[in-house]
């Protein structure tokens, strides 16, 4: 493993851990909505399995558009990213270093948790495994496209409305062929297809938002 890679990672994941009250946010947030969508539109098992997909990656999409905001805000407040903009470091490694720990902090524990939810919203047995492939590869997609707002915005206050309008159309491919995928399994057809997109797109992301992220944090910190 790199140096500079792997030690960002690490900073990133202990201090993570140190903020675990941010950390739990989106969890928190993942949970309580989907605890409640049983209790506004009805508790009947069918109604609730035939909009599971799309709500569990619904809520999986703003949950990680919540805590993406920081990814970087501590980091330009304290004056550490402006160090890591002119270290002789690649800025996309260090970059996608802090994109990884994010989605270990985030995308990861929700894919985790996924089953428990597909147990709450009474999704059948065949969407379980398209479901937690999905949002394994899609959370990953979600994170490393998130990263592009906010190196964005990460200089302007109050930036995080314009965080989610930046995002969000960058987000619906994901959205789209991620519950698409849970659903025509539920259906009785192959996912593999959706799969295949999801996983497609998250290997463009990857080729892309360091980079992308890298230009983004030098015009946010420099003009």
């Amino acid at each position: 493993m790199n140096g500079a890679f792997g030690t960002v990672l690490r900073r990133d994941l202990l201090l993570a851990m140190r903020r675990r009250g941010e950390l739990a946010n989106p969890l928190v947030f993942f949970l309580i909505v989907l605890t409640l969508i049983p209790l506004a539109i009805s508790p009947s098992p069918q109604q609730l399995s035939s909009i599971a997909p799309g709500i569990i990656w619904v809520m999986a999409l703003l949950a990680t558009l919540l805590s993406v905001d920081g990814l970087f805000q501590s980091d330009y407040r304290d004056g550490s990213l402006e160090q890591m903009v002119i270290s002789a470091q690649p800025l996309w490694l260090i970059v996608l270093a802090k994109v990884v720990a994010h989605w270990l902090v985030t995308g990861l524990p929700l894919t985790l948790l996924s089953p428990l939810l597909g147990i709450m919203l009474s999704l059948p047995e065949t969407g379980y495994k398209p479901m937690l492939l999905s949002l394994l590869l899609g959370t990953a997609a979600l994170s490393l496209i998130g990263a592009i707002g906010a190196a964005l915005t990460v200089a302007l206050r109050r930036g995080g409305l314009l965080l989610s309008l930046v995002v969000t159309p960058l987000y619906m491919p994901v959205l789209v062929f991620g519950a698409g995928s849970v659903q025509r399994a539920v259906d009785g057809f192959s996912p593999d297809g959706p799969l295949l997109v999801v996983g497609a797109l998250l290997a463009l992301s990857l080729l892309l938002a360091p980079f992308a992220c890298s230009g983004a944090l030098k015009i946010s910190m420099h003009g």
